[in-house]
């Protein structure tokens, strides 16, 4: 694995460092020593799939409020998607900064994103799949969201017109 810090505090990228011959390629996706060597968690207590069918898909943006804030590592398995982290941290040097990255089955690209931000993709393809592994359990009475268009954050999504859920439209904009 190749573990590489973003500009955003504690949130990185993580690349496979792939052992490749005629009949395809091995690669470790997860090391608990490499993650706790880097600040990140080495324990996940919770595995989620998010599947969607139609390309320009929006889920997001979500996050769980304290004290039950959650850690993600994510990666898409088939498709393609523009996945987004904002840092809600209020202490934080990169608060209410964004940072959108391309996923893909194609390049097998993860992110991890800490507790205290905010995540969602948009679908570049149809039948894009997403796997997660939390740092923490979900607990609905503390989800919570921010819209996607909030123009406090600035998100340049990639596709105009996106396809969302009448709960992710709804969200509050994250104001003052």
């Amino acid at each position: 694995m190749i573990i590489t810090p973003t500009d955003l505090a504690q949130a990185c990228v993580i690349d496979l460092e792939k052992h490749a011959d005629e009949r395809g390629f091995l690669a470790r996706s997860f090391c608990r020593e490499d993650f706790i060597r880097h600040g990140l968690p080495g324990e996940f207590v919770q595995c989620n799939i998010s599947f969607n069918a139609r390309r320009g898909t929006l889920r997001g943006l979500h996050f769980q409020a304290e004290p039950a804030v959650e850690g993600k590592l994510v990666r898409c398995i088939s498709g393609a998607v523009f996945d987004v982290m904002v840092d809600l941290r209020p202490h934080s040097i990169s608060h209410r900064s964004w940072r959108g990255f391309h996923l893909s089955q194609e390049n097998r690209r993860a992110l991890y994103i800490p507790p205290g931000f905010a995540h969602g993709f948009q679908t570049l393809t149809d039948n894009a799949e997403l796997f997660y592994q939390m740092s923490a359990a979900y607990q609905p009475a503390l989800d919570r969201g921010l819209r996607w268009d909030d123009p406090a954050l600035g998100i340049l999504w990639p596709l105009p017109d996106p396809i969302l859920s009448p709960r992710d439209a709804a969200f509050p904009l994250l104001g003052g």
